[in-house]
């Protein structure tokens, strides 16, 4: 019942129907919901509960930028070179505008100011374009920030991004390699397989010499024996430069065919509801990140 309750509450949220309540409530209500017992706020001790306290309390303006899909790669490419930065093909306001019929047969479609909101289109003859132009208008009109009140998206311009599709031809997806950095140290990585598959998305988490942690994502596969990436060492090195002055930031990479490629940052991991598989490392972790 808490979980249905939730699920409307939230969904309300997303649509700016609790404008007039504050963060903090908003949060409580929600944490409340889901886990059916009151957050600690003042003296948060877990991962999730310390994530929730870094959206009310962690506030800087490049923030936002960060989390803008088209601006951050901007930023990313001065410190890391743009030769690790997928290449752009379109970028403007209006789905209406995307120049279809000059794209490639593959291509990606996503907004800049938001999560989950990508088209991978991997044959143009096949794409429902109005069904994806009404897609993207839908996602336009959102505010990520109602939804969660994760502070980060609160000013983010919606834009259009158009960019290459990419694909490792070992694998035939995009493997997300997700650097969980701790005061600009990596410190455990989420191996994310099979991301646009809801039965079989695998999450497993290594650590920074490729050693299975001993955990997973409830509900999601598991890998254990996950080859390392050719460019680990790499990987850690630029997750190191792009986390560093921050409490804790996730550096999404990707490796395609032998190259590393950034992928997108994130400030609070799966909305400060991430479901560790066992519980105990939502403490572990939470160990992790000193927000004080």
């Amino acid at each position: 019942m808490k979980r249905k309750l939730l699920k409307i509450f939230k969904s309300l949220g997303s649509r700016g129907f609790f404008k007039w309540m504050s963060s903090e409530t908003y949060i409580k209500i929600v944490w409340f919901l889901y886990y059916g017992k009151k957050i600690n706020l003042n003296n948060p001790k877990s991962f999730n509960e310390k994530t929730q306290w870094l959206k009310l309390n962690d506030h800087k303006s490049i923030y936002g930028e960060l989390v803008d899909k088209i601006k951050v790669k901007d930023i990313v490419s001065k410190k890391i070179g743009d030769q690790y930065i997928i290449k752009n093909l379109w970028i403007g306001n209006k789905p209406e505008d995307i120049p279809y019929d000059s794209l490639p047969n593959q291509f990606v479609i996503k907004c800049s100011h938001g999560s989950h909101c990508s088209i991978i289109c991997k044959d143009k003859s096949n794409l429902n374009i109005k069904k994806a132009n009404s897609e993207l208008n839908k996602w336009l009109k959102m505010n990520w920030f109602w939804y969660g009140r994760e502070w980060v998206y609160k000013d983010v311009e919606p834009r259009i991004l158009v960019e290459e599709y990419l694909e490792d031809e070992k694998y035939k997806e995009l493997v997300d390699y997700k650097f969980y950095c701790f005061d600009g140290e990596p410190k455990v990585v989420d191996v994310c397989t099979k991301r646009y598959s809801k039965n079989e998305m695998g999450e497993t988490y290594m650590d920074p010499d490729w050693n299975f942690m001993g955990f997973k994502t409830v509900g999601h596969a598991c890998i254990p024996d996950f080859p390392k990436p050719k460019n680990l060492q790499k990987m850690l090195e630029v997750s190191k430069k792009l986390s560093k002055g921050f409490k804790f930031l996730r550096v999404d990479l990707y490796e395609i065919n032998g190259k590393m490629y950034f992928g997108e940052l994130t400030f609070y991991s799966a909305d400060g509801y991430e479901e560790f598989d066992p519980e105990c490392w939502n403490e572990k972790m939470g160990d992790m990140l000193k927000i004080k």
